[in-house]
Order: C-alpha cells, then structure tokens, then sequence
C-alpha cells in the first residue's frame, strides 16, 4: 500500500513538474524544434556544412538587401548585393589568402633564426642571475622549444597544403555556396514558405523568441564582421608604415582576435612583440613606435569601435561568455566560437521567456 502511494505521489509529481515545464503546446513545440534542430545540425554538420554555411552567408546579407529594398526592387537589390559578395569573396580568395600563406610559410621557415636570436637574448640570464638559473637549462629549454615549434610549425604548412581530396571538396564549396547564397536570398519567401509548412501550427511563443534574438543576433554578427575588417585594415596600414615584417599575416590576427572576447586580444600580442622583438630588439626605437601603435589599435577597438558597432550590446556575464566559447567551440570549431555569442543570447532569450508561461493556469495551459 505504501509503494502505491509512493508511486502516486512520484507520478504526480513528475506530471506537476512536466507541466510546469511544459505549460502549453506552444512551449513543446519550441522545445521540439529546438531539439531536432540541434540534432540536425550536431549530426549533419560534416556532411551539410555547405547548407549552413549558405544560410549563414544568407542571413547576414539579407540585412543590407531590406535596407535598399526601402530605393529599388527586391530582386535588383539581390543582384547587387550578390555581386559585392562576390567580389569581396575573390578578394579573400585570389589577393590575401596566397598573400597571408606565403607569409605564415616564410615566418616558419625563420623560426630556427629566430629561436637563436632569442637565445642569444636568453643566455644572459645565468650572467645577471646564476643563483637561479644555468646556461645548461637555458640551452635545454631552447632547444626543446625549437623542436616543438619547428613540428608544430611543419604540422601547420602540412595541414593547410591542400590534399587531392581537400582540393576537389574546395572547389565543389567555392562553386556551391555562391550558387547556394544567391538561391536563398532570390528565394527566400518560397523557401520559407515551404519549410514553415512541417512546422507546428501553433508556434506564436518561437516566434516570438525569433524576434527577440534576431536583431540582437543580425547586429552583433554583422558588427563583429566590420569590426574585424577595420582593425585588420588599421592593423595593416600602421605595421605597414613601420616596416613591420609579416604586415598583412600579424593583420590578419588581429581582425580574428576580435571573434574570441578577452582571450582573443592577449593572444595577439605574443606574436606581434615577438616578431618586433626578433627583428629590432627590445631596447630600440621601433620597438616602442609599434608597442604604441598596437597599445592604440587596441584602445581604439574598445573606446571606439565596440561602442559604435555593438550600441545594442548583448548583456551576458562573462563567465557565460567563457562557458558559451568553450562549449560551442568545443562541437563546431572555430565558428562555434564565432557564433558562441549569438548562441547564448538565443539560450538567454528562451529562458527569459520560460517562466512567464509558468505564471499561466493549468486549466489555461491546454
């Protein structure tokens, strides 16, 4: 007698719970599509990365064609901003990309030059304090750290040399995602029209989470992809002037540092000082022009930058920031950690919404 009991009131609670969980049909429903579509993309990633990627590239661009659907027809907005996709396309592929390998290649190749200009630098260390260190360490460090970065370094070439296989599925990519990016946005109202017909009837609560991350999303990615272009090109131009060797690769770090928040902007600064350190010395005048320089690309990008790009700024702790970077990143990499933000506000945005239906009535709920 007492287990059935026990059974009823563990199924009660179970079902008290469930439907506070649950609260109506428009809260399964979100869960149910929120579900699948992880699923979907977790398992299909590999196989469908052209579909995602094409969507991606869609959505972001769909922004500037609804700004100049407001002057000129739909379709010829499409055209033009097609065409200014493309040609940004050719430029990453056909100018900075051959123009950043041939300098990531040349970097790897100084780096024994390197490791013996900094152990020069090093083995005074024993001379200013013997009590703590000996040359024999300093020589067995440097040269373990010569090993590894060499193989790392050789890993890298070897990896972004493109096999017979990586060739031929770059080549299907770079023909298949235009072509897919102008379909999505050409189409977009049939395509969505027909993809809304399997979704649930009843979905008034994801549209309005929809809403509630789309702007928030559509801004913070676009912004992220101008703030990193600006502070590749200001990059560029100041290492440029100051005869930086490796201008346009240390640039290209600097853009990406952007896509990781707080970790991102220290780990730049390893290589551009050590490249300044290697090619002038600590103790001269270059030096000090390119520590300013970067001390102020830096500040710009924060006092500046961020305010004007991000004035709709996503408020997120930091630490879920972290969590959101680690976590995402770990399932997709480096677009994980692009996205990583933009994930977590959506996670945010369902949350919030939650528990204003917990406040519905059950009798109300179904």
């Amino acid at each position: 007698m007492m287990n059935q009991q026990s059974d009823v009131f563990n199924f009660s609670y179970l079902k008290d719970y469930f439907r506070r969980i649950f609260p109506n049909a428009q809260a399964f429903a979100l869960a149910l599509i929120l579900v699948v579509g992880f699923v979907l993309i977790f398992t299909l990633s590999d196989i469908l990365l052209p579909v995602f990627a094409s969507i991606i590239l869609a959505y972001l661009l769909q922004g500037i064609i609804g700004k100049l659907e407001k002057k000129i027809p739909r379709l010829a907005a499409v055209y033009l901003v097609f065409s200014g996709f493309l040609a940004c396309l050719g430029f990453v592929l056909f100018f900075l990309m051959p123009l950043v390998s041939v300098q990531a290649v040349q970097l790897v190749q100084r780096i024994p030059e390197m490791i013996r200009s900094a152990q020069v630098e090093v083995m005074k260390l024993p001379e200013l304090h013997p009590q703590y260190i000996s040359e024999a360490n300093i020589r067995e460090m440097m040269i373990s750290i010569q090993d590894e970065l060499l193989d790392y370094g050789q890993e890298l070439i070897s990896n972004s040399a493109a096999s017979v296989v990586g060739l031929v599925t770059a080549v299907v990519y770079l023909f298949l995602v235009p072509m897919m990016v102008f379909f999505f946005l050409k189409d977009k109202n049939t395509i969505i029209s027909w993809f809304m017909q399997f979704m649930p009837k009843d979905r008034s609560l994801t549209i309005q989470v929809w809403k509630e991350v789309d702007m928030q999303i559509a801004n913070y990615v676009r912004g992220k992809f101008v703030e990193v272009f600006l502070l590749a090109a200001i990059s560029y131009a100041a290492y440029t002037f100051l005869g930086l060797n490796y201008a346009m690769l240390l640039a290209v770090f600097m853009g990406l540092s952007v896509v990781i928040p707080y970790v991102g902007a220290a780990l730049v600064t390893f290589p551009v000082v050590g490249v300044a350190i290697i090619q002038w010395g600590v103790t001269s005048d270059q030096f000090m022009y390119i520590a300013v320089a970067y001390s102020i690309i830096q500040a710009v990008d924060g006092v500046f930058l961020v305010p004007l790009l991000f004035s709709e700024a996503v408020n997120l702790h930091p630490v879920a920031i972290i969590v959101a970077i680690l976590f995402f990143g770990g399932i997709w990499g480096f677009w994980g950690v692009f996205f990583a933000i933009p994930l977590a506000t959506t996670v945010k945005a369902i949350l919030n919404a939650w528990p204003r239906l917990a406040e519905i009535p059950y009798e109300k709920s179904y």
